[in-house]
């Protein structure tokens, strides 16, 4: 086994990054590949390397690739094993890589297409596809430009482990060979794949050369120092989802308090107007009650109906009925 691992993103941008024809030869046919279109001439916009790995902050490494046409690709390997907030953040790569056009005194159709490109070593999509390519459309799939070409803004996932490894070389595609590589690479010749592609295939070749450039000691020491950052990256955005998930936890309790609260004023107050209601009747009813006492002792006096009835604005009919209950 060798140190080299193209899965690690700072031996990825250095295989197709550095400043150099290999690199570049390289990188080339890993667009070429995975775009499925000839890509002739490529610039690495940002090859400078970090001096300082202690220093660093964050630890993801992009390619941020021009095209002779100007065409621009992001293009990251990303290590996480988390699929949290990938569907906010790989957009926010794309917007931004799209934005950061300069427009000024040009017009919109001057715009360059834009492609964010990111390796997983993780399943995302529920599909087959190795390779799947997002545009915007509308809802029912209608498309935003008529136009394929129009599209200026894609995001291309690369979803690693969906290649069946086990598949026999000779039934393998080329984006399928590549990814083996990727995964693999750091076996050297120990696998008999990896042997048969570095004998056979001019690309795999390419890429060979670049890999055994990062098979020292010294690469081994980098290597495990950004997958140290790697991993305390990991740990700090773990952290904050832990956080984020018991600040949303505690909402959620506060929500559930503050509805109980409400159910149980509701609660009071339906009791309370059950109370009213109840004390009501009852006061209707000793209204009656006393009403009724009054005609009957001014009938037991010696009072005619006509007059109990002037009296109490009852008619002679109900004062009949109280009499005779």
């Amino acid at each position: 086994m060798r140190s080299a691992n193209l899965l690690n993103d700072f031996a990825f941008k250095y295989v197709f990054g550095e400043d150099c024809k290999e690199a570049n030869d390289a990188l080339k046919s890993l667009l070429t590949v995975f775009l499925e279109r000839k890509v002739n001439h490529v610039v690495v916009k940002n090859s400078e390397m970090v001096k300082d790995y202690s220093k660093m902050k964050n630890s993801r490494l992009d390619l941020l690739v021009e095209f002779d046409d100007q065409t621009m690709v992001d293009l990251e390997m990303q290590l996480r094993q988390t699929k949290d907030n990938l569907m906010n953040r790989f957009p926010y790569y794309s917007a931004r890589l799209h934005g950061s056009q300069d427009m000024e005194g040009k017009s919109y159709s001057q715009l360059k297409e834009t492609i964010v490109m990111i390796f997983f070593n993780v399943n995302i999509f529920e599909n087959d596809n190795i390779c799947n390519t997002f545009r915007y459309k509308c809802d029912g799939d209608l498309p935003l430009v008529k136009d394929e070409k129009e599209d200026r803004m894609k995001l291309m996932t690369i979803e690693m482990p969906k290649v069946d490894l086990n598949k026999p070389l000779e039934d393998m595609n080329e984006q399928e060979k590549m990814i083996y590589y990727f995964l693999n690479c750091h076996k050297g010749l120990d696998d008999s794949k990896i042997k048969v592609m570095i004998e056979s295939d001019g690309m795999i070749q390419m890429l060979e050369k670049r890999v055994e450039t990062i098979s020292d000691d010294r690469w081994k020491k980098i290597i495990e120092d950004f997958q140290k950052l790697h991993e305390n990256e990991e740990r700090i955005e773990l952290q904050l989802e832990l956080e984020e998930a018991q600040r949303q936890m505690k909402e959620a309790r506060k929500d559930k308090e503050e509805a109980r609260k409400d159910k149980e004023e509701a609660r009071k107050e339906k009791e309370e107007a059950h109370k009213e209601k109840e004390e009501a009747r009852k006061a209707i009813l000793e209204a009656d009650k006393k009403v009724k006492q009054m005609v009957c002792k001014m009938y037991e006096d010696g009072f005619t109906l006509e007059q109990i009835s002037a009296y109490c604005s009852l008619n002679v009919d109900e004062i009949e009925l109280l009499i005779k209950s």
